[in-house]
């Protein structure tokens, strides 16, 4: 299947292109934890898309004098150059190698922004991933008018992946899969696909996000996914992710928001478990992520209010609730749970619907 994405050769002269595209990052309501190569996930997983938090990202492919063997690249972050991200790059690079053989006539300037904080436990890795395909395809176009808008976002998402696996899931919105599930129309590991039979309540579902720990994580997630490998709960985990997809799936179709609850605090819960249970074992919460997700269970106990939370790999909290909800659910943040954010920082956001060229 990832044959169809392999560049073809065709007449054309190297432009000159610069383009410019955000990407949002995504939280995923079903986690996937645990890979194999090349970036494929040992199971499915199902993520809101994002709206504020995103990556902004321009690329100016200035043409060589002849093919280069090596992407000649240049990387500005937030207009300072970060050396630092390069062997991320350089590895990316290679990856997509076999799809993007057009990028080796150009040489790239990337430049790139985040409108949230770097290192905050938000996945910037898949909104900055998602960014930068979305802007290798956009030449691509450029080089081949015919390709339809369907191979193009396919292609985004199938790039992503190869950079962050969860990049993936940031192409499209309000909800998206990735890796196969047969109660997924069109799902598979390659890339992921839009989630189409979706109840409106989930359609402006909000997601605030408390800044526990703005710092850097414990653990890569490059390092958790591995220690998945020889996990004794693994088969028991992959196993929990299809049954949950497979009862999302009709939770979002249906409107079931307390089913909704059940299931994603529980994924959130197994996730950090799956950490705690591994070799080597690492605890990401930190005190003040338990101290909220009490609050929650008891401010959704004495309301009624179902408002609830998830986790990545991380300290912080994801506060999710529908949109009639938003003004209550803000009172409750700004009076009892800003206090136990660092620096009482919390970011408001929304689910968003993808990519989109600036």
């Amino acid at each position: 299947m990832s044959e169809r994405f392999i560049f073809e050769q065709i007449d054309y002269n190297t432009p000159r292109y610069t383009t410019s595209w955000e990407a949002p990052s995504n939280i995923a309501l079903v986690k996937y934890w645990g890979k194999e190569a090349p970036q494929l996930p040992k199971n499915p997983s199902i993520s809101f898309t994002l709206s504020q938090c995103k990556t902004i990202t321009s690329i100016s492919f200035e043409p060589t004098e002849k093919k280069v063997e090596k992407i000649s690249f240049e990387f500005f972050y937030e207009g300072t150059p970060k050396i630092a991200f390069h062997e991320k790059l350089e590895m990316y690079f290679e990856r997509i190698r076999p799809y993007t053989s057009f990028l080796y006539h150009y040489h790239l300037r990337i430049d790139t922004k985040n409108t949230f904080p770097h290192s905050s436990g938000i996945a910037s890795s898949a909104s900055a991933m998602a960014a930068l395909s979305a802007c290798i395809v956009d030449l691509e176009r450029k080089l081949n008018s015919a390709l339809t808008e369907g191979y193009c976002v396919a292609k985004t998402s199938f790039l992503a992946r190869l950079g962050s696996g969860s990049a993936s899931r940031s192409v499209q919105g309000p909800l998206v899969g990735w890796g196969f599930h047969e109660s997924i129309s069109e799902s598979n590991s390659l890339f992921g696909v839009q989630i189409h039979e979706v109840h409106p309540l989930f359609k402006s579902y909000r997601d605030t996000i408390l800044l526990v720990d703005e710092g850097q994580k414990q653990v890569s997630s490059t390092v958790g996914h591995k220690l998945m490998h020889d996990h004794p709960f693994a088969e028991q985990r992959f196993a929990q992710a299809n049954t949950h997809i497979g009862q999302l799936v009709n939770v979002l179709k249906d409107g079931d928001i307390n089913s909704f609850i059940t299931i994603v605090e529980k994924e959130a819960l197994s996730l950090h478990a799956m950490m705690m249970t591994s070799a080597p074992y690492f605890v990401l919460m930190k005190p003040n992520t338990l101290n909220i997700i009490e609050l929650v269970w008891e401010f959704r106990k004495q309301t009624a209010i179902p408002v609830c939370f998830t986790l990545d790999a991380g300290a912080n909290v994801h506060l999710l609730y529908s949109y009639d909800n938003e003004s209550v659910v803000h009172k409750f943040i700004e009076s009892q749970l800003a206090m136990y954010c660092q620096n009482g920082k919390f970011i408001h956001d929304q689910v968003g619907t993808g990519i989109k060229k600036m």
